[in-house]
């Protein structure tokens, strides 16, 4: 049905509902009203949609917010046709009414007040009055006249935001940490900024893209388990017995979301943990072990879901 959009871009496709746009925030409401209902809230580590649909199935799913919520049947469509590689939005792109947008990186979602407000002078300079956020921790600079549009991704770079990032900065986030959120058990933010500087500098040239994920608790606000690498902050015990921050590795997820991509949570292997101090080492020597291992043309994910579960300790 012209005009429509999916309330969720994972259900959606696994139901093959197509929701037109006006009946959007019904269908939200329904879906949001059962997870108040029927979710497990009052469980911390079970808080979330997600496993309300992993013990239900999609078909139950579906029934029940068809004939508790709405009352109604819900359109059955084709499935969404798939990009060639998950979209974020970076870099430079034409809008319908012939401007342009610009997707920049902050490194792992990190921003300042000073950062944003410099922001708004290079936004308002450039002739937009709109800047947007994505999924994926990023900014993006609408409205922006061609001829404008070189000068904007300079300005933007010279206050710390990339619009043409490398493979690590595009592909690394994280969640707020300890530093700003009660549940969270480990630092993640200082930690992500860590790892991309070391990366970047080991590592410049990588010609594959690998996404990183960094969560400071088992919630995973930061989307872990859909991470080529994701990290689950966590106490482990250091080299010298004492307790220290670190992290559980989860390895080869993805949303399925782009043509060849594997949908799925990531592979967790038994005792695979990393302290936060060596965490930069252990992401460089994964990474280098899959360039020196993958077949032509061979994904991450797919890698790390064909090898010896050494090659990825």
């Amino acid at each position: 049905m012209g005009g429509g959009l999916s309330t969720n871009p994972m259900l959606a496709q696994r139901l093959g509902v197509w929701v037109p746009i006006g009946e959007v925030p019904e269908v939200w409401a329904g879906v949001i009203s059962i997870f108040r209902d029927y979710g497990y809230r009052r469980l911390r580590h079970r808080a979330r949609l997600k496993f309300l649909v992993a013990d239900w199935g999609v078909e139950r799913f579906r029934e029940v917010l068809e004939k508790e919520y709405l009352g109604r049947s819900l359109v059955d469509g084709p499935a969404p046709q798939l990009p060639d590689k998950p979209i974020d939005h970076i870099g430079v792109h034409a809008q319908a009414d012939g401007r342009f947008y610009v997707g920049a990186a902050p490194v792992v979602g990190r921003v300042s007040g000073t950062q944003l407000v410099q922001l708004a002078d290079i936004v308002a300079a450039h002739g937009s009055g709109r800047v947007a956020l994505t999924p994926y921790q990023k900014l993006l600079v609408l409205d922006v006249e061609q001829d404008r549009v070189e000068s904007l991704v300079a300005a933007l770079r010279k206050i710390g935001l990339e619009a043409q990032p490398s493979t690590w900065r595009r592909g690394t986030m994280a969640c707020t940490g300890i530093e700003f959120c009660k549940l969270a058990i480990v630092e993640t933010k200082r930690r992500g900024e860590e790892l991309v500087a070391r990366l970047e500098e080991r590592l410049a040239d990588m010609d594959a893209d690998i996404t990183i994920h960094i969560n400071g608790c088992p919630n995973a606000c930061a989307r872990t388990q859909t991470a080529d690498i994701g990290l689950k902050g966590q106490i482990v015990m250091g080299p010298d017995g004492q307790q220290v921050e670190g992290f559980q590795v989860h390895l080869g997820g993805g949303l399925g979301m782009a043509e060849g991509q594997t949908a799925g949570f990531g592979r967790k292997l038994r005792g695979l943990k990393t302290t936060a101090d060596e965490l930069p080492e252990y992401v460089e020597r994964l990474a280098r072990r899959y360039l020196g291992d993958r077949t032509e043309g061979e994904a991450f994910a797919h890698w790390v879901m064909r090898v010896d579960e050494e090659a990825l300790r």
